[in-house]
């Protein structure tokens, strides 16, 4: 089952999801936005406002070449432990 990061979590968590992107993608620029306050209600809320719904904007070496299902496809690889945890949705940007 499960587990929902509480409140004081998410910043960490942010932090997390932050860290391992650039630990596995080597990005030249990243971004990663807690936007759950905007998802109250939604599917897969966690009713806190916090640590289920992020937008994550990242430009990454690793991506040329690649088809954007693929790019996508190495984000969310990359934060698969997360969504496991609780991560309910993850909205992508290719810089």
């Amino acid at each position: 089952m499960a587990t929902t990061p509480d409140a004081a979590a998410t910043p960490s968590l942010a932090r997390q999801m932050q860290a391992r992107l650039a630990e596995r993608l080597a990005p030249t620029a990243l971004e990663v936005i807690d936007e759950s306050a905007d998802h109250a209600g939604h599917a897969g809320a966690n009713g806190t406002g916090f640590g289920t719904h992020f937008r994550v904007r990242i430009a990454s070496p690793m991506f040329t070449g690649k088809a954007r299902v693929a790019r996508h496809r190495l984000v969310y690889d990359s934060l698969q432990e997360f969504i496991d945890q609780g991560v309910h949705a993850l909205a992508i940007e290719i810089l």
